[in-house]
């Protein structure tokens, strides 16, 4: 059974989606008017472990996730450049795709952007209107907050509370400070689009009910995710217009991950510890840095330290040596062994990642499956390449690389050997059991100007380019 935190009603509960085996996940994407930084990480890490264990489990997974690619900071920050806001948001989404590359991120099914989506939104739009649950004045469009009596379900937040510290900004007409806006008017020097109301372009909570419900062509989502950051006001801002449109529950189950601090410090520019992905995947491996984001519970606050971090690349270094000492020895055997050790991991690991996707737990798990295939490694080394033992070391090592592939761990390092030095290699190998040690070291030689060295092992030749 699949238990999962849902942030609505504030514990956990059994995960059963709307329809059988499908399940719809929308994560709200990044605001492309800067590079990605270790937030951002966090987040689309956590929620493609989550897609990718759903899959695992055999659901049928759609997954979209947005551009916000017009928005206040994007024309702010185009302005200061003086570049189209269409080319700065484009640079950024660029980088943003790049980065999570490195860090084995699974794409979308689908990217949908605010800036092609305008006639999907003014439609939604039209909608709330027609309910009555929003006005538009002067060019504006507004939600009206306390028409909608489930206001704050979500942040669990009092509406007269919410009431205090709210005013009504200059150049703002609208009937309640509370109110949000669904439509912006036009400003100069700033792209819009024509609508009912005028010339304007969206506010910023309506992008993701109308671009998630059309995605989707129906009127829920099983999972919606983000930060918890987002919590309030976008995320209650987004169950509010989306139940006001449609009439119905908007999202089954709303998961939220936890912040990422520095030295237990908010990560701020004028603090001085903000980082982009960028400028740490120029120190660390991106799959060590994906290790550490999955090392604490993707709820929980996680503190980025440079501690952190060289135990990550301990521990994923564990994985890796073992992967790569293995990578040549296989086995025609296809079944998994009846094997106490092999099978309480794997179930260990279930468990963990059933409650709540646990990847702290299930880390656990994969490391000690390494240390397992450890011992069966030495003992196939000791046993003169017994075939029981070379069986055992291939079906861990087979589920190791399993369990890893479900935490989107990239251990296997994936050298191409060109054909040429796949002869040589043979040739050499050849040489070496005619005890022609001449021939032998003359092939080494003339591997190793084409960038290649060869390492003899007791389980055959190990290839990989030459190492500084």
């Amino acid at each position: 059974m699949l238990i999962i935190h849902n942030t609505l009603s504030g514990k956990k509960e059994e995960f059963i989606p709307f329809n059988d085996s499908n399940v719809n996940i929308y994560v709200c994407g990044i605001t492309p008017y800067d590079e990605v930084h270790l937030g951002h990480a966090r987040c689309y890490v956590v929620f493609d472990v989550i897609r990718r264990y759903l899959k695992y489990k055999g659901y049928n997974v759609k997954y979209v996730q947005n551009f916000t690619d017009i928005d206040d900071k994007i024309i702010n920050r185009s302005n200061e450049l003086k570049v189209k806001s269409s080319e700065l948001a484009q640079k950024y989404i660029d980088d943003y795709f790049s980065q999570m590359k490195k860090l084995n991120i699974e794409n979308a099914d689908s990217y949908p952007r605010v800036t092609q989506k305008i006639l999907e939104i003014i439609e939604f739009i039209k909608k709330i209107i027609d309910n009555g649950y929003a006005y538009a004045v002067e060019g504006d469009v507004y939600f009206s907050v306390r028409k909608f009596k489930d206001y704050g379900k979500l942040s669990k937040r009092n509406i007269e509370d919410l009431k205090v510290g709210n005013r009504i900004l200059p150049g703002e007409i609208k009937n309640d400070p509370l109110d949000f806006a669904l439509w912006k008017k036009a400003k100069d020097n700033e792209p819009s689009w024509p609508s009912p109301w005028g010339e304007g372009r969206p506010g910023w909570h309506i992008e993701c009910s109308a671009m998630s419900l059309k995605e989707f062509s129906s009127s829920y989502l099983d999972i919606h995710g983000g930060g918890q950051d987002l919590i309030f006001p976008h995320h209650e801002n987004e169950i509010a217009q989306s139940e006001a449109a449609t009439g119905k529950q908007f999202v089954k189950y709303w998961i939220h991950n936890g912040f990422v601090t520095i030295n237990k410090e908010k990560m701020s520019k004028s603090l001085g510890n903000f980082f982009t992905l960028r400028e740490i995947f120029d120190r660390y491996d991106p799959m060590v840095v994906r290790y550490m984001l999955l090392s604490q519970h993707y709820r929980q606050p996680l503190d980025f330290t440079e501690e952190k971090l060289e135990q990550a690349k301990s521990a994923f270094e564990r994985i890796t040596n073992i992967i790569e000492k293995t990578e040549n020895i296989q086995h025609n055997q296809t079944t998994l062994l009846s094997d106490s050790a092999l099978t309480e991991q794997i179930s260990n690991f279930n468990e963990y990642m059933d409650d709540d996707f646990n990847s702290a737990g299930a880390l656990a798990s994969v490391q000690t499956l390494t240390n397992i295939l450890n011992r069966h490694y030495e003992d196939y080394i000791k046993n003169s390449n017994s075939d029981n033992k070379k069986k055992f070391v291939y079906l861990y090592k087979k589920e190791l690389l399993k369990l890893c592939g479900i935490l989107g761990l990239s251990v296997e390092h994936k050298i191409v050997i060109p054909t040429n030095i796949s002869i040589l290699v043979e040739e050499r190998e050849q040489a070496r059991k005619n005890k022609n040690w001449k021939l032998s070291d003359e092939l080494r030689q003339k591997i190793k100007k084409e960038g290649f060295d060869v390492e003899d092992t007791k389980s055959g030749p190990r290839v990989h380019p030459v190492r500084d």
